[in-house]
Order: structure tokens, then sequence, then C-alpha cells
């Protein structure tokens, strides 16, 4: 699984809800070496910070939002394209709110893609959340300066996803093709600490129980066919039962929470990372 040499690390052109480039530090021992895995699946995508800190290869990213996986194929095979869709954009909350009531339907790939990252980095808190018509609907972020145009962060992510699968699709269906020694890295959105706690649902398709059950049962059907598998998850009383196996190695991390309307519920909380190799 070799890694791309770069002078600066690689980090995500998109923030996202749960992101994980704040925690690599503390994932990175449990990462399997280069040469020990053969294809690397991310079925949950968000701002892929675990590709772009290992840059595997081959690999297939995938997510069930449509919007995000037009966005990585426009940043892989037209980055110029991008960077020139988004230069224009402003950090102005008028225009925000007139560029996010803008219909995408009228806008070519690489103008979507331009919209969804000026959305994602001016946007409150850089939440992705779609109403139940699919329509992002996050209020404007109030940033002083925010970089709207990285042009070269999205080469370097352009360069890192040539030869990338990508596809729109169920987290099932995209690791049904993977075999022994393949390393998939899943991270759900999570387990609730409470009923008002976790955000667990950035798009209209949502993410319940039953699909963390679902999920469960695929990765155990995946560690029985010799796939290494990675799990990402709140430490919480489901999260244990769903896997609580011979050959799963729960590790504690220490996160944090900012996504919350109240302040004081903001800070230092303990996540999971669940593994069946070490």
């Amino acid at each position: 699984m070799p890694a791309a040499n770069h002078t600066t690390p690689l980090r995500p052109f998109l923030k996202w809800a749960g992101g994980k480039q704040h925690l690599l530090r503390q994932y990175q021992p449990y990462l399997p070496q280069p040469g020990q895995i053969g294809r690397y699946y991310e079925p949950f995508i968000g701002s892929a910070a675990v590709f772009f800190h290992v840059q595997p290869s081959p690999a297939t990213l995938s997510d069930r939002n449509p919007n995000l996986i037009e966005a990585y194929r426009a940043v892989q095979t037209d980055v110029g394209g991008v960077i020139a869709a988004l230069q224009p954009h402003r950090n102005d909350a008028d225009y925000y709110y007139a560029i996010r009531a803008q219909n995408p339907a009228d806008l070519s790939p690489v103008e979507r893609a331009a919209r969804l990252i000026y959305l994602n980095k001016t946007c409150y808190n850089g939440l992705y959340r779609e109403n139940s018509r699919g329509e992002f609907n996050v209020p404007f972020g109030r940033y002083k300066n925010p970089k709207i145009c990285d042009e070269e962060r999205l080469r370097a992510a352009s360069a890192a996803l040539q030869g990338v699968t990508l596809c729109v699709d169920d987290f099932a269906a995209v690791v049904e093709t993977a075999v022994s020694n393949d390393f998939i890295y899943f991270d759900p959105p999570y387990v609730p600490l409470n009923a008002t706690s976790s955000f667990t649902s950035y798009s209209r398709h949502g993410f319940d129980e039953a699909d963390q059950r679902r999920l469960a049962e695929t990765i155990h059907q995946l560690n029985g066919r010799g796939c290494r598998i990675m799990l990402s998850n709140s430490d919480t009383p489901l999260v244990h039962e769903l896997y609580r196996r011979p050959g799963y190695h729960f590790i504690t991390i220490q996160a944090r929470r900012n996504i919350n309307s109240k302040a004081h519920r903001r800070g230092p909380v303990n996540e999971l990372l669940i593994i069946n190799y070490r």
C-alpha cells in the first residue's frame, strides 16, 4: 500500500462532520503497513482523511451521497475547471444564500462541484445537511477569511485520486468484491451517545440502528473472508454489543465533538477504533 511522496502532508479539501484529520496521529499505529494489503475500500468517504493520509493503491471510495461523489470525480478528472469555477466565489452572507438557492440541475458537473466546495467552506461549522428533498440547508457560517479556493490542496488531491474508483452505492454493495487481505476502513454515521448529542445523518437517506446492525453483519462477513477491517464509531453499549466477538480489538480514541448547538456539550469524548488484526 505505497504512499505518494509529498513535501507537505496531504489534507482533505473538504471539511466534514466527524472528519478524521485530527485523529490520524492516534490512528497511525493501527494502519496496516505498506505491502500488507490488497485493495483499499472506504465506503463512507466524507472528507477522505484516511485515504489522503495513506494514499493507497488500488482503492475504491464510495458514498450514498451522489453530490459528494460527483465533487470528487470533478476534482479527479478536471481539477483546473473546478479551480476556475471556485475563484469567483466570495465569503458574503447574501451571496452565500444566493448560491445555496441555485438549482444544481442548471449547473455543469464542474460548477456543481465548485458550489459544493464553496458551501462547505463557508457554511456553519463545515456541516453537510440535506432536507427531505435532498436540498442543502445549512446556514451561513460567518468565517472571517475562509480559504475558498485552495488550489495547491485541490491539485494534490486530484493527483492522489488518479486511478481511484469512485462510486455511489450502499456500503454493503461496494465491498461485495473485497477478498482476503483487502483493507476496508468504515467510518459510518455514529451511534448516538444519547438522544440529542450525536450528529448521525447528513443526507436524506439517514442511518439508524437497523443500518448499524446491517453494517455489523457486513463486517462479520468480511472478517470471515479474511479481509482486514478498521471501524470507527462511538463508545456506546450498542457498538460493544455488535462487535464483541473473538478476534476483534477495541482501541479507545480521544476525540472532540464540535457539532452541537450548546457550547458546553462540545469537547473531549471517547470514541472506538475496532480492528480485526494486530
